[in-house]
């Protein structure tokens, strides 16, 4: 194969694999929000920043990859591996995640009520 083929899949296997590691620090940031309630103000600016991250991540892959030359289909698979990734363990690990934070707070909402018995 060409040296340029070469480096052109490789370029557009680096931009998949960006895209999910931008998704799982989404998911970081999402866990964050699951065990830690914010306002609508707090989401915003937090939602802000994760962006600002993403543009200048994605504008690193291209710079370093590509010598900054800006390639559509390095930033479509920036977008498809976030996509991929969303739908394919993002929204899974999610669940599970919001029904374990359910099964704790049942737990501990029971271990106060023991708690207050004892008390009385």
């Amino acid at each position: 194969m060409s040296v340029h083929i070469v480096y052109e899949v490789k370029l557009l296997l680096y931009s998949f694999l960006t895209g999910a590691g931008l998704m799982i620090t989404y998911d970081l940031l999402r866990i964050f929000r699951i065990f830690i309630p914010h306002s609508y103000v707090f989401i915003g600016i937090e939602d802000m920043i994760y962006w600002v991250y993403a543009a200048l991540v994605t504008f690193s892959l291209l710079y370093e990859q590509n010598d900054g030359g800006l390639r559509g289909y390095a930033v479509a698979g920036v977008f498809i591996g976030m996509f991929l990734y969303d739908k394919i363990i993002s929204r899974h690990f999610l669940k599970l995640l919001k029904h374990f934070r359910k099964y704790l707070k049942i737990k501990m909402d029971s271990c106060n009520q023991r708690k207050k018995r004892r008390q009385r």
